[in-house]
């Protein structure tokens, strides 16, 4: 979280409306953006969402407000909630009553359990005869197998609830296959409304925020805060308001990984950005392969203005003021052993696991993954974990938290190289994400895998290895490589223009065009003073 600095006055220049489907602690883009949009003298209200853990519905990032909303669940999903009669027509209806069943059946059966050891309990103190316990005992007898059978009965029904659901949430389904043609041939760009109607949560708790506020411009952050940008513009027009929209694309939704027991789900997203892509009067997004894609896709009047997600080459005071950890202190080691960092998110298609197998081969080096969460470990964290312990490596891997996002390349800078393992994915071949620029500020050379934008990248700048996504044999080449000779890969950041161009002032000035081209006659940005660009971290040696 950004360390609180103040309150804004209303702009002179006009109100921004940020709009994002997280709770904006983890997104550094998000708060990168609304910061410097406040810098530039527009007022700013990013809303986004309450979930988990949160503590603050509201706090400020500079001069920008944050307001946190609860978006609830108020439309059901047709795959977890609808019933089919000639499918399994003895399954329970979907939702709480059959798991109610089984507990008040249960509740019953120890309620039974109870007064059959008081009879017992009785019998052998001898407060009761035979004659009497076995009586007593014929009294619960009905209702203790009534209940058993009862138990059976709700059980089976349960299980064919559970066979159901497991039958229409299987991609091969022809019954759902066929569901999901009919209503996109008979819907269009529509059909989300049939595939995915929880999309209509995000608009039922966004819209009358967005109405309230009265802004400027809406940003819309990625593609389900699109729709509810684009209706709320509709509504403000309508209301005589010349409201304008942005579209900040941060991924190529049809790339995007689908729910493996929801065929539904994909292909409604992507017909809710087409339905909704047409009303934004301008798109930004994270790469000019993205861009293209874009405008070819949704068939945009132009080409979407691209706003990397580099860092920040000029911190705050604040920001200043809080110390950086020692990454080496942090993994328990000394500045000559070899440390190959991984910064963000885990999961399979991130490809770290290649970085715990190779260790085996690496008997000098550790790794650490700065990727805790604060809610804890992810399941991939701990097969990782299992994976190390099983390798005999354990010792030198090391699981590290989150630092803020001003901080990570500084943070960074202490280790021998950054690696970027992941795998070919559709997301993945076509932008520099956030980590690639994060170590290139922090001048680490680079180990990165085969995907297309990045490979490209480290070959033409000369900052990296790159090696075959998953090979684990190519991806000990390129450590050896890089760890024999790192002077040679962070000369490459010596090139004029190399890192120049990958620093989020220049993204916020991207930002700044597309609002005045978009908000002309309005004031200037005010002019204030440049912090003291952040010295670059030293190399390691």
């Amino acid at each position: 979280m950004e360390p609180v600095q103040g309150t804004a006055a209303p702009s002179r220049r006009g109100r921004v409306v940020m709009l994002v489907d997280n709770g904006v602690h983890g997104d550094s883009r998000v708060q990168k953006a609304a910061r410097s949009v406040a810098e530039a003298g527009w007022e700013v209200i990013l809303v986004g969402i309450r979930r988990g853990a949160a503590t603050e519905d509201t706090w400020w990032i500079g001069d920008a407000e944050v307001r946190l909303i609860s978006v609830s669940r108020r439309i059901p999903h047709p795959v977890a909630y609808r019933r089919a009669l000639l499918r399994r027509p003895l399954a329970y209806r979907p939702g709480p009553d059959g798991r109610r069943k089984i507990q008040r059946l249960k509740a019953r059966r120890d309620d039974l359990d109870l007064r059959l050891s008081e009879i017992k309990v009785a019998r052998r103190e001898g407060t009761i005869s035979q004659f009497s316990e076995l009586s007593r005992k014929g009294v619960l007898a009905v209702p203790y197998f009534v209940n058993k059978a009862k138990f059976q009965w709700v059980k089976f029904r349960n299980a064919e609830l559970k066979r159901l659901q497991d039958r229409q949430q299987d991609p091969r389904s022809r019954i759902d296959n066929l569901a999901l043609r009919f209503w996109q041939t008979t819907m269009g760009d529509r059909a989300w409304r049939r595939l995915d109607p929880e999309l209509w949560d995000y608009e039922l708790a966004f819209a009358p925020v967005l109405d309230e506020l009265k802004p400027d411009l809406i940003h819309a952050h990625d593609f389900r805060m699109l729709g509810v940008g684009a209706r709320a513009t509709m509504r403000a027009r309508a209301a005589g308001r010349d409201v304008k929209l942005v579209w900040d694309a941060h991924e190529f939704v049809p790339g995007i990984i689908g729910r493996p027991k929801n065929l539904r789900w994909l292909p409604a997203q992507i017909a809710y950005v087409r339905e909704h892509a047409p009303y934004a009067d301008a798109v930004m997004t994270v790469s000019p392969t993205l861009a293209d894609l874009l405008r070819k896709m949704h068939d945009l009047p132009e080409q979407p203005s691209v706003v990397l997600n580099a860092p920040p080459r000029t911190l705050t005071p604040e920001q200043r003021a809080l110390p950086v950890p020692d990454l080496r202190a942090l993994c328990g080691i000394d500045a000559a052993t070899p440390l190959l960092v991984y910064c963000g998110g885990i999961n399979p298609s991130r490809g770290v696991d290649v970085m715990i197998r190779a260790l085996t081969e690496l008997p000098d080096a550790h790794v650490a993954l700065v990727s805790l969460h604060p809610n804890g470990k992810v399941p991939t964290m701990i097969e990782l974990e299992d994976l190390a312990a099983e390798l005999g490596v354990a010792d030198r891997v090391h699981l590290l938290p989150y630092v803020p996002h001003w901080q990570v390349p500084q943070f960074l800078a202490a280790a021998d190289a950054g690696v970027i393992p992941i795998h070919h994915k559709p997301n993945h071949e076509i932008a520099l994400i956030t980590k690639f620029f994060e170590y290139a500020h922090a001048r680490l050379p680079m180990v990165v895998s085969d995907v297309q934008t990045m490979a490209d990248t480290t070959r033409a700048t000369g900052q990296g290895e790159v090696f075959v996504a998953d090979d684990l044999a190519d991806y000990l080449r390129a450590v050896r490589m890089v760890l024999a000779d790192p002077e040679r890969y962070r000369k490459a950041y010596d090139q004029p223009g190399v890192l120049a161009g990958w620093t989020w002032e220049a993204q916020a000035q991207v930002m700044e065009d597309v609002y005045r081209r978009l908000l002309p006659g309005r004031p200037p940005a005010p002019s204030v003073p440049a912090p003291e660009p952040e010295k670059d971290p030293a190399p390691v040696s």
